[in-house]
């Protein structure tokens, strides 16, 4: 790294003092060239997908303990109407779900799990809601950082083949720039991206766990005989 670093900041001449040639985070990304922009820029659409999807499945998780519980002595006692009630006062996936199946109540019981597994399902793509472009982005960005490093190797290359047999090293330093700081930047954004969109899968798994916990508990309500 430190050869790297003197062959970039062309090291002082015989016979001069040498200086200390600080770079800021800036300088770096200007130096990255215009492939940096395509890189910043979506990274903050990831970061933006992470923290938005994270507390809305974190909402989703939440779930009240005594919910299950309310709707099975509502549902025995008869009290349909404020087993519908409870549901709509209470805005998680698992509520939506009971709810659905409480309005197919006198159905056959296939019918009235078929309907709650099709909102189960629709819940799950609402929280899944831009995963894809989390997924892309994540897939894109140690490509783009590729790029730049080709585009810096031709410029580099390039540079010298104009030199001709003067070639001296702040022929190939912008170009040797380019290709590793978009690299490096592109790199980074797609390893943190893959560990955000894993964490995002991991959370929603969760979800599908308690949505299939609740579909099942609410049929062994259903099952159960209503005790008199």
């Amino acid at each position: 790294m430190s050869l790297l670093l003197s062959i970039l900041q062309q090291g002082p001449v015989a016979g001069e003092t040498p200086t200390a040639m600080k770079l800021t985070l800036l300088d770096l990304t200007i130096k990255g060239g215009w492939v940096m922009i395509p890189i910043i820029l979506l990274s903050f659409v990831a970061t933006y997908i992470f923290i938005e999807r994270y507390f809305v499945i974190r909402k989703a998780t939440a779930e009240d303990s005594n919910f299950m519980n309310r709707i099975k002595d509502y549902i025995h006692d008869g009290k349909i109407d404020a087993a519908l009630t409870l549901c709509r006062s209470n805005d998680s996936p698992s509520a939506r779900m009971v709810e659905k199946g409480i309005t197919r109540l006198g159905r056959p019981l296939h019918d009235i799990s078929t309907a709650i597994e099709n909102v189960g399902k629709l819940e799950i793509s609402k929280l899944e809601k831009g995963f894809p472009t989390l997924a892309t982005i994540t897939g894109a960005e140690p490509m783009l950082g590729f790029l730049g490093t080709v585009i810096g190797m031709v410029q580099s290359f390039y540079a010298m083949s104009q030199a001709g047999n003067n070639i001296e090293v702040s022929m190939m330093s912008d170009g040797i720039y380019t290709a590793l700081i978009t690299t490096v930047a592109g790199l980074i954004v797609g390893i943190l991206g893959y560990f955000a969109y894993n964490t995002l899968v991991v959370k929603v798994e969760k979800v599908v766990f308690n949505l299939e916990a609740t579909l099942t508990e609410f049929m062994d309500i259903l099952n159960e005989p209503i005790k008199k």
